[in-house]
């Protein structure tokens, strides 16, 4: 059942485990992108601008919770390389007792603040009320998110990348008729798109809990492993924290770029959302190219195999180049056509919407082997044990989106917005891919014999 990444061609390995990943987060991806298309075609772009106006917010929040839940499982991946179950059994079940203890404190602080946070935003007044209802009920399902992500996790960090992505198909159909049967027939507004995807994750959590206790035995407990530890809780902080923290400073950027948009008025936040949501279909690949290389490298640190880090960043690298190419394509040709799966035909002001659309994804996809190499080597340096380095490099996108936000979009309008995050990855890129270097140095330094432990031998 578990899958070693240790040993093998490290791009053939890369690729056949990122592979199923992909296909779950496509899936994520699916029925996230319902929610959209059945908001903006049944409901309209005001509507449709309600939920994109709350997606840097969601993203900061939520990236939090994906961030902390991936760290959780790095040093069970680390201890499946090393062979030493009974520890990663005991990292596994702190690792649950923190996930409850921040999925409790993030959906109360998150939910009584979400409206002056809206406000703050300047979220536009007539896309106020359902902006408010939609992030709040997203809001509400954190704890959903954090069943789904761990337990993913865990499963990927053994090794199986598979599974996970069986019961994401599962309740993405199950959003689909969510969303129908809530708003159309219940006429819950953007309110029912909130509710069919923390339902539809909900269930793939625990989906994923019922498979884990009957399939993986080597996840069987004693008493012992059982017990909170709190040094395996700083060491779980340390590894998750960072990781969080990097999607929420990242985050920080986008939200203050998003309050940049909101200014420029009802037709560049419907743009900008629709766009976004293609670029989070087509950064799919990216991202499971990142997350494989978390546990990549983390099974190899853990086995001590560090020759084998370099080889899977080259490879990873030349994954990401191939794709980019690809993707730049498609949208250079199809964005336009790509932009109506948003869109009502009878929408007033379309033409201006699609021509807004197809601006920014094109121009995002452009630069999208930045964004490869952002996610290979960040994912890579957390898998190494060093996840305190993400921060810096959110800390970078974050000045960047935030110097575009306040100085370039009052002068250059849309036309600043759209390379606000390329600039972001470039400035990232420019501090993780030295900061890769160092920490395999490092790693080599920690496992070479000591002169007089050699002599002595």
């Amino acid at each position: 059942m578990r899958k070693d990444l240790t040993a093998g061609k490290p791009l053939h390995l890369i690729l056949t485990f990122a592979i199923p990943m992909l296909m779950g987060m496509l899936f994520q991806q699916f029925y996230n992108l319902v929610d959209t298309m059945i908001v903006g075609k049944l409901l309209g772009a005001q509507a449709l601008a309600a939920v994109g106006s709350t997606g840097a917010i969601n993203f900061l929040v939520i990236g939090f919770c994906m961030g902390l839940c991936n760290g959780f499982s790095i040093p069970v991946a680390q201890q499946v390389g090393a062979n030493d179950l009974s520890t990663m059994r005991r990292f596994a079940a702190n690792a649950a007792y923190l996930s409850i203890a921040f999925a409790v404190a993030l959906t109360t602080v998150t939910a009584f603040f979400c409206d002056q946070i809206l406000r703050l935003m300047q979220t536009p007044s007539d896309i106020f009320d359902n902006a408010n209802r939609y992030i709040f009920i997203i809001f509400l399902g954190i704890p959903t998110t954090f069943l789904y992500n761990l337990l993913a996790g865990i499963i990927r960090a053994l090794g199986d990348s598979k599974t996970p992505v069986y019961f994401l198909a599962l309740s993405s159909i199950l959003n689909i008729f969510l969303d129908f049967s809530l708003i159309l027939w219940f006429h819950m507004g953007v309110a029912g798109a909130a509710v069919a995807t923390v339902v539809s994750q909900g269930i793939s959590g625990i989906a994923c809990l019922f498979y884990m206790r009957k399939k993986f035995h080597v996840l069987k407990m004693t008493g012992t492993e059982r017990r909170v530890d709190l040094q395996l809780c700083a060491r779980l902080c340390y590894i998750g924290l960072p990781m969080g923290l990097q999607y929420s400073v990242t985050a920080i950027g986008s939200t203050i770029l998003q309050t940049a948009v909101n200014t420029l008025g009802t037709l560049s936040v419907a743009a900008v959302t629709a766009g976004t949501k293609l670029f989070q279909l087509l950064c799919c690949p990216l991202d499971a190219l990142g997350s494989t290389m978390a546990i990549y490298c983390g099974q190899n640190v853990g086995a001590g195999k560090l020759d084998r880090l370099g080889q899977g960043l080259r490879a990873s690298a030349l994954l990401g180049l191939c794709y980019s190419i690809v993707a730049f394509g498609a949208m250079v040709l199809f964005a336009p056509q790509a932009t109506m799966l948003f869109m009502d035909p009878r929408e007033t002001e379309l033409d201006r919407i699609i021509s807004l659309t197809s601006q920014y994804i094109v121009t995002s996809t452009a630069f999208f082997f930045p964004l490869a190499l952002v996610n290979a080597v960040r994912f890579s340096i957390q898998g190494m044990g060093f996840s305190v380095f993400a921060i810096f490099a959110g800390l970078l996108e974050m000045v960047a989106r935030t110097i575009i936000s306040l100085w370039f979009v009052p002068q250059f309008g849309f036309n600043a917005v759209c390379f606000a995050s390329p600039m972001a990855w470039i400035a990232a890129d420019l501090f993780l891919i030295p900061a890769s270097m160092r920490c395999i140095a490092v790693l080599r330094r920690r496992l070479q014999p000591s002169p007089m432990l050699s002599k002595e031998q």
